[in-house]
């Protein structure tokens, strides 16, 4: 009986043997071939099959091919998916451009547009980085609301924007806090702090870094105020003690709330009352 299962296992396995080679075989054969037709016919098999390494190296020179015929629009779609599921957000991205550019009309243009800034998100860089890439997702995505208000990945889309926004916010943070850290190294660093990261809130009203922004410009008019000459120290104090209650009137229970009321409490004591 032990026997015949291992005659039956080894069969088994010859026969799966034989059909990878087969396959894998048919693949090579294919590649090689200069024929366009038989090459997208078996590009749109194998991605029928998940095998998006076949594709791309089937169709990257065959999709130019079919530009212009009526295979060109399905064939540059196929070529911009295998990129997306391979995770090649970058290559998948321009092809997903290049389909809804070359075929606004075409079924899939509104998903190839979701797909663009979705890789474009994908590849956004940490906030420490250039931003150029964030940008670009932005008005990708942007894109997309408004030639689809009421598309199926909107709401998805809006969460991607906010996510990019949030970043750019934070970036300006960490630009404003580098001002701070400077103090008046090579001039009044504290003023620059200030301005960034009021243009920070002004420009990203609604970002979850807003807290922050707002403790440090306290702390950046409370240093200025430490620091004032004494005809300008009056008007410092007001400046930060406004700006103590700027951020509690935003954030009563805030995570700096007691650092701030410490800030406020001085600010005030040397404050001389109209």
């Amino acid at each position: 009986m032990m026997r015949q299962y291992s005659m039956i296992k080894r069969l088994c396995l010859a026969y799966l043997g034989i059909v990878l080679l087969t396959s894998c075989g048919e693949y090579y054969r294919v590649q090689k071939s200069t024929d366009v037709a038989e090459r997208y016919s078996f590009a749109k098999k194998s991605y029928n099959e998940k095998k998006y390494g076949r594709v791309i190296s089937l169709l990257e020179d065959v999709v130019p091919s079919l530009v212009g015929t009526t295979e060109g629009p399905q064939s540059t779609y196929l070529l911009a998916d295998s990129y997306f599921n391979e995770g090649q957000e970058s290559d998948a991205s321009r092809y997903f451009q290049n389909y809804y550019t070359s075929y606004p009309k075409a079924p899939m243009a509104e998903e190839a547009h979701y797909k663009a800034g979705y890789c474009l998100y994908k590849a956004s860089p940490d906030a420490r980085l250039d931003q150029s890439a964030t940008l670009g997702a932005i008005k990708e995505l942007q894109t997309y609301l408004d030639l689809y208000p009421k598309g199926v990945h909107v709401n998805d889309v809006q969460l991607m924007l906010f996510d990019l926004q949030d970043k750019l916010a934070y970036k300006e943070y960490l630009a404003a806090k580098l001002y701070y850290d400077l103090g008046l190294y090579l001039g009044n660093n504290y003023e620059s702090c200030v301005i960034t990261a009021q243009n920070a809130l002004k420009d990203y009203p609604y970002t979850k870094h807003k807290e922050d922004i707002y403790f440090l410009i306290l702390k950046a008019k409370q240093d200025q105020a430490d620091l004032s000459v004494p005809e300008r120290l009056q008007e410092r104090l007001r400046d930060a003690i406004d700006a103590y209650y700027a951020y509690v009137n935003d954030f009563p229970e805030g995570k700096y709330l007691k650092q701030a009321q410490r800030i406020y409490q001085r600010m005030n004591s040397r404050k001389v009352n109209d």
